[in-house]
């Protein structure tokens, strides 16, 4: 029996779409036949990824900028919209790690950007599509939590909250938009091959405090793994599939 993606024209936002995971959606996105937009604060690569996706036949459209920002999510709402035709999928991948600092080491600023990045910047985009996916009794928005989501034990204070926070605003939302045509999961990586950089604080807890519990991390992912995983949330295929937390971590959550 063969299964109805349902992506085919459909159109999709990606967030962090210039590297990492967020590409790999994206180009898994495209080959699928959907209209992908392309989110990334680096204009460099998020345009090579649309390059790519062009190249190969496919509909991709950059929008460059400050994801925790409003005018940025302006900008990704309506370009979806006036480019594609509206907006079906949610993809909200972009994120920062943090220094691996303790609640007592946590800078002003090292939270607001971290917690702005990877918790406000979903919020905001979550609020902005859901009326286009209500008028249209459907829609998927797919949140890339973290192992630190399901966990203590896998960062610093900063970006464990932020994922945590990811898997509320998951659930939540699957609840609200149960009855409405709108489906909410999240996946969880584990260790993955991918651009993002543990800014180094010397002397800071997290390494020190931390190490002991990444016995049982397994082996990395590589990054198309996790996307599957992701368009799998987002397809038809998952029809009956809201408010679920998909580790994608080679088991690291069972330890």
């Amino acid at each position: 029996m063969s299964i109805n993606m349902g992506l085919d024209k459909a159109s999709v936002i990606v967030t962090g779409g210039g590297s990492g995971i967020g590409r790999a959606a994206a180009l898994q996105f495209a080959a699928m036949g959907a209209k992908v937009l392309v989110a990334d604060l680096n204009a460099d690569t998020a345009n090579a990824v649309v390059e790519e996706i062009k190249a190969s036949g496919g509909e991709a459209v950059v929008v460059a900028g400050d994801l925790s920002l409003q005018e940025t999510v302006d900008r990704v709402v309506s370009t979806a919209v006036d480019v594609h035709g509206g907006i079906d999928v949610l993809i909200n991948n972009a994120g920062i790690m943090d220094a691996m600092t303790g609640p007592d080491e946590v800078t002003d600023a090292e939270w607001e950007r971290v917690l702005g990045v990877n918790l406000t910047g979903p919020f905001m985009l979550t609020r902005a599509v859901v009326p286009y996916m209500l008028a249209q009794g459907k829609g998927a928005i797919v949140n890339t939590c973290s192992e630190a989501g399901l966990r203590g034990s896998a960062a610093g204070t900063a970006y464990t909250v932020s994922k945590h926070g990811i898997v509320g605003l998951t659930k939540s939302s699957a609840i609200m938009y149960r009855n409405r045509g709108i489906r909410v999961n999240a996946v969880a990586p584990g260790g993955t091959a991918t651009s993002i950089v543990v800014p180094s604080v010397e002397g800071s807890l997290g390494p020190a405090a931390l190490g002991p519990y990444f016995v049982g991390v397994g082996r990395i992912a590589e990054a198309d793994e996790v996307a599957a995983a992701i368009v799998f949330l987002a397809s038809d295929a998952a029809s009956n599939i809201s408010g679920a937390i998909l580790p994608t971590d080679s088991g690291w959550s069972a330890v």
